[in-house]
C-alpha cells in the first residue's frame, strides 16, 4: 500500500511540474511579439517595447493604441523599417548607440517622436547639433619643415572635404617638383612636412638638398592652394598675418564659401 501512494504521490508531482512547464513555456511564447514595420520584420519581448510608459508601442501592447495586423497576424506599422532597428535597440539598450557614419539623424529624430520617445528624439537632435557644429569649426592644413615648425604655410577653411582636396593637390605638385624623392617629405592627417627648408633672398623656399637646390617654392603652393579654391566656389577671406603686407608674403590663408 505504502509503495502504491508513493508511487501516485511522485505521478501528481510530474503531472504538476509538466504543467506547470508548459504554463511557463505558454508565457514566454505569449511574451514574444512580431512586429510588422514597413515590410520588416522584428520579433522582441513585450517587456521591451513597453519600457517607455506612453510611448506608441506600449500603448499599442496594452491596448490603449488601435493598431491594424498584416496577413499573418502580426501588428503592422506603416513606418520606416530599416531606421526601426535604432528604435529598438535603444529600447533594449536604454541608450543611443548608432553605426560609425550614421548620416540619418534627421529621420530618425521623426520616427523617435512618432513613437513618442521623447529621450530618444532628444538624444538624437543633441548627437545631431555636435555633427553640424563640428563640421562648422575651421580645420586646417599645415606646410611646414621638420625641423622648423614656425617655417611654412598654413590653410583654414569650414570645410574639411576642401582641405582634403588642398592636400591632394599640394601633394601632387610637390611630387613633381620633387621628381622621384618621396622621401623627402611625409604627409599625415593635416601636416605635410618636408625635410628641408630654408631662407633666401627671394624669400622662403622648399629644397630638395642642402646644396640649395630649389625645388618648389611657398609661392608656388599658395598659387595652388587659392586657385583650388577658386574653381571649388570658395574666397580669400583674409590673410591671418596682415603683418606681411601681402597674401604672397602671409604664413596662412582662410578660405569660406
Amino acid at each position: 500500500m505504502e509503495k502504491k501512494a508513493s508511487r501516485r504521490e511522485n505521478e501528481c508531482e510530474e503531472k504538476n511540474s509538466n504543467s506547470e512547464g508548459s504554463e511557463q513555456d505558454k508565457e514566454y511564447k505569449t511574451s514574444l511579439i512580431t512586429l510588422n514595420v514597413g515590410g520588416y520584420l522584428y520579433i522582441t519581448q513585450k517587456q521591451t517595447l513597453t519600457k517607455y510608459q506612453d510611448s506608441f508601442l506600449e500603448g499599442i501592447i496594452n491596448g490603449r493604441i488601435m493598431c491594424p495586423f498584416d496577413a499573418d497576424g502580426h501588428y503592422f506599422i506603416d513606418r520606416d523599417g530599416l531606421l526601426f532597428r535604432h528604435i529598438l535597440n535603444f529600447l533594449r539598450n536604454g541608450e543611443l548607440l548608432l553605426p560609425e557614419g550614421f548620416r540619418e539623424n534627421q529621420l530618425l529624430a521623426q520616427e523617435a517622436e512618432f513613437f513618442h520617445l521623447k529621450v530618444l528624439s532628444d538624444a538624437v537632435k543633441s548627437r545631431w547639433e555636435k555633427e553640424q557644429l563640428a563640421s562648422r569649426e575651421t580645420t586646417f592644413l599645415e606646410i611646414t619643415d621638420s625641423h622648423d615648425r614656425s617655417q611654412g604655410l598654413r590653410i583654414f577653411c569650414n570645410a574639411p572635404d576642401f582641405i582634403a582636396k588642398i592636400k591632394s593637390r599640394i601633394v601632387l605638385v610637390s611630387k613633381s617638383r620633387l621628381d622621384g624623392f618621396p622621401e623627402e617629405f611625409s604627409v599625415s592627417s593635416n601636416i605635410i612636412q618636408f625635410k628641408y627648408f630654408i631662407k633666401s633672398e627671394n624669400g622662403t623656399r622648399l629644397v630638395l638638398k642642402e646644396d640649395n637646390t630649389f625645388v618648389c617654392t611657398l609661392e608656388t603652393l599658395k598659387f595652388e592652394a587659392i586657385m583650388t579654391a577658386l574653381k571649388c566656389g570658395f574666397r580669400l577671406l583674409t590673410s591671418l598675418d596682415c603683418s606681411k603686407g601681402s597674401i604672397v608674403h602671409s604664413d596662412a590663408l582662410h578660405f569660406i564659401k
